[in-house]
This record gives C-alpha cells, structure tokens and sequence, in this order.
C-alpha cells in the first residue's frame, strides 16, 4: 500500500484541512462507507456528490496489479483506490454524512472491517454486468450487521429489473434498492437519501419494538 499517500489522506481527514467549515445548526454527523466491487464507480459517487475537495488514495494502476486485479471489464480504468476516499455532504441544517469510498481490489480487502468500524450504514454499489463483485461486500456488512442498501450504478442501459438483481444478490425484501449514475450529484444525493431515510425508519421501528421484516 502507498504508505505516504494513505498517511496524508488520513491527516487531512482527522485534522479538517482542505475542508469547508460546517454549518453551525449541523448537530449529526454520521459515517457511511460506500463499497462495491473494483472499477464499480465508488471513487466516482464521492467526487460527485462530497460538499468539499474529496480526498483521496487514487494511484495510477501499474504492471504490478498484473494478474491479481481482473481489470477486464473495467479496461478504460487507469486509476485504483488503495487505502479510502473521503467526501462529505450535508443532507439538510441538521444532518451531515461522512463518506468513506472502500477499496475494491481484493488485495485491499483487509482495510474493509476497520473501515466498518463506526459506520453507521453503508451504500453497496453494484454493476448488473458483474453482480458476484457485490458478494463480498454484502457478505462483510452482514458478518457486522451493518445496515445496508443497493444501489445500481448505470454507466450503461440496464439491462435486468432491479427485482432481477434483488433476486440475483439473493436480498431481503426489506432491503432498498435504489437506481442511479454514479457521476451525477443529484443521483448520487438520492442514493445517501435513501440511504440516510432507510436508517431512519430501522432506529424508528426498533425504538417502538416492530419488526422490519
């Protein structure tokens, strides 16, 4: 891992450089981890939708990566994520998310339960022309019981229903699933929307003892 590069980032996000200062009224701020398979747009959703230059570990991809990162359907990618990206956006004068896009080349996988740690939802990214990358995304954030959504990343026309992907991912009904284009702020809002309202109604319903299923 680019030791130099994850330290940096990694000050910069605990000291606030670089960052816009926030907004007086702002009273909750919560963590989301945005994961998903390699080259699935995660990098991607961050820079579109954070409030504030988003840092981030992306470094060029190298003949090292040869023969460990299947990069075949993903051949116009030219850069990886090696530790995280951080971004941040305020969903109204109260609530404020902190984003943490995960690495999604198997090598970095090791950083994924650190990175849960303290999460309080997450965004499972998905590419219907690759649903098995998701499998262990889902699988990690059950195994922690992290609150979840899918959201379906349409670089290109989808080709399946999203209840054909729900059924494919073998999901919960109880489980969002939200469409959306990953390079486009107010697609990407949409998705920690729903994300941020799906939390909302688990907190509600376990407060007053119903179940969610």
């Amino acid at each position: 891992m680019h030791s130099r590069t994850s330290e940096r980032t990694v000050s910069t996000v605990l000291h606030g450089t670089e960052q816009s200062p926030l907004r007086e009224s702002a009273s909750n701020g919560l963590k989301i981890a945005i994961v998903g398979g390699f080259g699935v747009g995660k990098t991607t959703m961050v820079k579109s939708v954070s409030e504030i230059r988003p840092l981030s570990t992306e470094e060029t991809m190298t003949q090292a990566g040869v023969g460990i990162d299947d990069s075949s359907l993903v051949r116009h990618k030219t850069t990886t994520t090696v530790a995280f990206d951080f971004g941040r956006i305020s969903l109204d004068e109260q609530m404020v998310l902190y984003l943490f896009g995960a690495p999604g080349q198997e090598r970095f996988w090791f950083l994924w339960d650190r990175l849960f740690s303290g999460t309080l939802g997450a965004v499972v990214l998905v590419d219907t022309n690759r649903l098995s990358d998701s499998w262990y995304a889902l699988d990690r954030l059950e195994h922690h019981g992290t609150p979840f959504i899918v959201a379906r990343n349409n670089f290109t026309e989808p080709r399946h229903t999203l209840e054909e992907v729900r059924e494919s991912l073998d999901l919960p009904p109880d489980v969002p699933m939200i469409d959306c284009d990953a390079r486009k702020r107010d697609s990407s809002k949409a998705v920690l929307v729903a994300l941020a309202r799906y939390l909302y109604s688990l907190s509600t319903n376990g407060a007053t003892g119903e179940s969610t299923t």
